[in-house]
């Protein structure tokens, strides 16, 4: 008798604990909500995949956007990006683009592996001449706009608050620009990103 009570009184103490533990631990599917503001600072190289990151962080840019779920566990979303950054060498950019993103959850932390496809207008470092009339002339060309194919990583902390305000994360972008000149058709670029999701609405 007195062990089957004390059995029954473990089985209820757990059961108290349950919701707890649920609530320090929120589901995907209470945590995330559509259309937040994504921001982030960015640092611009051209460059192949992950080589010379050092670098990188002369080049400096942010960017905004936004993204929505396509399913309920939040794992599988659309992500639409604007962005800007600062090359004194290689010239300027400007990017808008889209990508869908795969996004496991461990705990508060989420990992995430997106591709997509955007536009991007390189910016000239200089004046751009052409030789007319028996003289060099402005060519009157700011930049080039080429299709972009970006492809990144990245990691965030969601915390275990169930409607969190801040979302920081890290990302890494590798993307392709087509169409760069006749002689580097394919032109290797990355960023590196440091950000935060902000959701105004719970």
């Amino acid at each position: 008798m007195k062990k089957l009570l004390l059995s029954n009184l473990i089985l209820l103490a757990l059961a108290g604990l349950f919701p707890v533990c649920a609530q320090q631990i929120p589901s995907p599917e209470s945590t995330r909500r559509n259309w937040p503001l994504i921001v982030s600072l960015q640092f611009h190289a051209i460059s192949m995949p992950f080589r010379d990151l050092k670098s990188t962080f002369s080049n400096v840019g942010f960017s905004l956007g936004t993204e929505v779920m396509y399913n309920r566990r939040a794992n599988l979303l659309q992500q639409v990006q604007v962005g800007f950054y600062r090359n004194r060498n290689a010239g300027n950019g400007l990017s808008v683009f889209t990508q869908t993103a795969y996004r496991p959850h461990f705990g508060p932390v989420y990992a995430e592996v997106k591709a997509g496809l955007g536009y991007h207008f390189a910016f000239h470092p200089n004046t751009t001449l052409v030789f007319k009339n028996g003289e060099w002339q402005s060519a009157g060309q700011r930049g080039k706009g080429m299709l972009m194919v970006p492809v990144g990583v990245s990691i965030g902390y969601q915390g275990t608050n169930t409607k969190p305000l801040f979302e920081p994360f890290v990302s890494y972008q590798f993307f392709i620009l087509q169409g760069y000149n006749p002689e580097v058709p394919l032109l290797p670029n990355q960023l590196i990103q440091i950000g935060s999701r902000i959701h105004f609405s719970h």
